[in-house]
């Protein structure tokens, strides 16, 4: 099989995986994992106060989501370049040993 149908198959995949969970729970909520945290907290305590502040506070929502987005593309380009060099060593002693 070649390696643009794996990559074929793998997007399918990934794209079924994101689109069922939406197909099937039409009027769920989707929320994250610090605002159900908080829910269940306040829910088994009413009276908890956090022990920690933090240090920096963003100036909004967004600027967070610009945070966490850059975060994730830095370690998907990161895994990118790690099985991209896994997956190019390889082939190139295979090649080298042939050149001998």
């Amino acid at each position: 099989m070649s390696m643009f149908k794996k990559n074929l198959i793998l997007i399918i995949i990934a794209v079924v995986i994101a689109v069922v969970p939406l197909v099937i729970f039409k009027n769920a909520e989707f929320a994250g994992a610090d605002g159900l945290a908080e829910e269940a907290i306040t829910k088994i305590d009413p009276n908890y106060k956090p022990w920690f502040e933090p240090i920096i506070e963003l100036p909004s929502g967004e600027v967070e989501s610009l945070l966490f987005c850059t975060q994730a593309a830095i370690g998907a380009g990161i895994m990118g370049f790690i099985f991209g060099r896994m997956t190019a060593k390889p082939k190139k002693e295979e090649k080298d040993d042939k050149n001998r």
